[in-house]
């Protein structure tokens, strides 16, 4: 057990030390005043400036956002980030979905970008809408791309081998997968459908390294050792959603955001 954290740590540290983020122009990003307060407290368990560094996205590439859902809580800080130097696409829900949640969520994305174009204006969207609507980026063209707290909701609808693929296909030779998921008990019996909406990092990682990828380190800048994982109402009993409303409210919110792993893979 030893000899397996000194290697994750050792390949952490060394990945960290060659990162070309751009420090300066990301925190600038984050601070922006185009971010609400609401949006800003969540820096406190999202580390936006920690997890964009451990992935080293560079100011000049081409990045991938995967279902920023409808507040693009990501994409405020990539696409300032990117916009004068890079290429920043955002892999939405389709506008023909069956499902009203989608439709209505790439609507309220959209009129986001549209009201800020000095902030969005260069953000390119594409449809991610599995297994028929696939093309996020022009195949072999993006240098990182990048998934927050999705890989349940693919789990659920039975999509997630195709998205892993559709995203190792969007990357060049070298590029970088950087995948943030809610963390399940490394014992835990791992429900295929993701109800709770916590995975185990083994079940992610086969799921990676069955479409080519290969891990090349984790990190637990996103972990919280105050979330035992077993609530009412899954992952969703937790801050942000709060699905319990005011039951226990104060209780959940002492706990904070839920324990996440911190995944970096690469295409070989």
């Amino acid at each position: 057990m030893k000899v397996a954290i000194f290697a994750v740590l050792f390949l952490t540290s060394c990945t960290a030390a060659t990162t070309k983020t751009d420090y300066s122009s990301l925190q600038q990003a984050i601070n922006g005043n185009h971010r609400s307060e609401q949006h800003k407290n969540r820096d406190q368990y999202r580390h936006p400036l920690k997890t964009l560094t451990f992935f080293d996205v560079q100011p000049d590439m081409t990045v991938v956002e995967i279902w920023p859902g409808n507040t693009g809580w990501y994409t405020e800080i990539l696409a300032p980030y990117l916009k004068d130097r890079g290429r920043f696409y955002t892999a939405q829900f389709s506008d023909n979905s069956s499902v009203p949640y989608f439709r209505k969520s790439l609507k309220v994305f959209t009129d986001k970008l549209n009201i800020q174009p000095d902030i969005y204006g260069n953000t390119v969207i594409t449809t991610l809408q599995a297994p028929k609507e696939i093309n996020i980026a022009p195949k072999g063209t993006a240098d990182r791309v990048l998934t927050f707290r999705n890989v349940h909701n693919w789990m659920k609808s039975g999509q997630a081998e195709t998205v892993f693929k559709a995203m190792y296909d969007a990357l060049k030779v070298g590029g970088i997968l950087g995948v943030v998921e809610h963390r399940a008990k490394a014992d835990s019996v791992q429900d295929p459908k993701a109800r709770s909406g916590y995975v185990t990092e083994r079940y992610v990682i086969n799921l990676a390294e069955k479409v080519g990828f290969q891990l090349l380190a984790k990190t637990e800048i996103n972990a919280n050792p105050k979330d035992s994982t077993n609530h009412p109402k899954g992952v969703w009993t937790l801050p942000p959603s709060l699905r319990l409303k005011n039951l226990n409210k104060e209780k959940y919110i002492a706990i904070g955001e839920s324990d996440r792993m911190t995944l970096k893979f690469t295409k070989k």
